[in-house]
Order: structure tokens, then sequence, then C-alpha cells
């Protein structure tokens, strides 16, 4: 059997790597067949634009494997029962098995799989509902106390020296390579 791996974190801060999840995974989908590729995304699951995601699912639907494991449901997807029953259903059409590490019981839940999937999925839904408004609300705490938020704004020189480089006909790349500084920061500060 060609087993596909889908390993997802929402940030690479705050401790989050695929890899953590992918060490158990390759384990886990070994004792099942053979390893057809390991698909690996730092996005939210909340979101169905996943390129990694978009690929598992064309390449499950052009039969290049024939089960998919992933660490948990809501690695899996995070956009709610609706969503996530679809995706399911979607590989379960083109003859692809799912499989999770951390929740063994939905691969034998019989008739009633469904239901269980919805639940969890609406949970899943839900935390993300949850992390984002305490994000929201620790945003509005550090404004509230004076906190200036967004990015931090680049020194005069800094912007100075951009805006010469683009003078001279330099690209985006280049001044951003010269300068330490992002392309899209580039962008930012040459245009103003």
């Amino acid at each position: 059997m060609r087993v596909a791996i889908y390993a997802r974190v929402s940030t690479n801060d705050k401790g989050q790597d695929p890899d953590n999840q992918v060490h158990q995974l390759r384990a886990f989908a070994e004792k099942h067949g053979t390893i057809h590729k390991v698909y690996t995304e730092e996005v939210s699951g909340g979101k169905s634009d996943r390129a990694q995601f978009k690929l598992l699912l064309l390449e499950a639907y052009q039969k290049k494997f024939d089960l998919v494991v992933f660490w948990r449901l809501d690695r899996f997807s995070r956009e709610g029962a609706l969503p996530t029953l679809k995706y399911l259903k979607e590989l379960r059409d083109h003859g692809v098995d799912c499989k999770s590490f951390t929740e063994p019981y939905l691969d034998s839940l019989g008739p009633f799989g469904d239901v269980i999937v919805s639940m969890l999925a609406t949970i899943a839904a839900q935390d993300l509902i949850k992390i984002s408004e305490n994000t929201k609300a620790a945003l509005a705490k550090k404004k509230a106390a004076g906190t200036k938020l967004g990015a931090p704004t680049k020194a005069a020189a800094v912007v100075e020296n951009a805006r010469a480089l683009k003078g001279e006909g330099k690209s985006n790349g280049y001044i951003a390579r010269m300068l330490g500084i992002s392309p899209s920061t580039v962008a930012k500060y040459v245009a103003a």
C-alpha cells in the first residue's frame, strides 16, 4: 500500500514544527506500506487555500497513494464539520483511506463515523475561533497599554538607502539583500 503523510502546524514560532509530527508519522505509515510522499505546511487549518493540502487532494484524485495518515483530525482540517467531511468523502471516493495517529477510533467508526468526525471537526473549528478571540484580546490589551502594534518601522537611514538604490535602478530583491530586509519592505518604502 502506498501511504501519504500530511503534517501541518499553524505557525513556525511557539515551538511548532511539522517535523515533530512527521517523525512519528513515518514509523506509523511504514507499518501500513511504503511512503509515497510527505506533505508538510505551516499554515492555518482554518483556510482551504493550503498549497500542500491541495496537492494531496490532487494526487489522491490521480490515485498516487492509497492511504493518508495525519497526526490528528484538527491537523488535517479546522474548517468545520462540512468541509472536513467533504474532504474525507472526496478521499474515500478516490479510493484513499485515512488514519489519524492519535485518534485510532476514527478508523473503525462504522455507520456513525460521520457523526463523530462532525463533532471533532466542529470542536477543532471552535478551538480556532477561541485562538483568534484570545489573540485579539491580547492585542487590544497591548494597544490600550500604549504598545505600538504592527511591524517595526525602519530607521530613516535604511529607508533613505533603499530609495537611493532604487533611484539607481536596482531591483527590490537586490536592495533587500544589500540592506538585510525583505523585498516587501523595500517595496513599501520605495513606493512611499
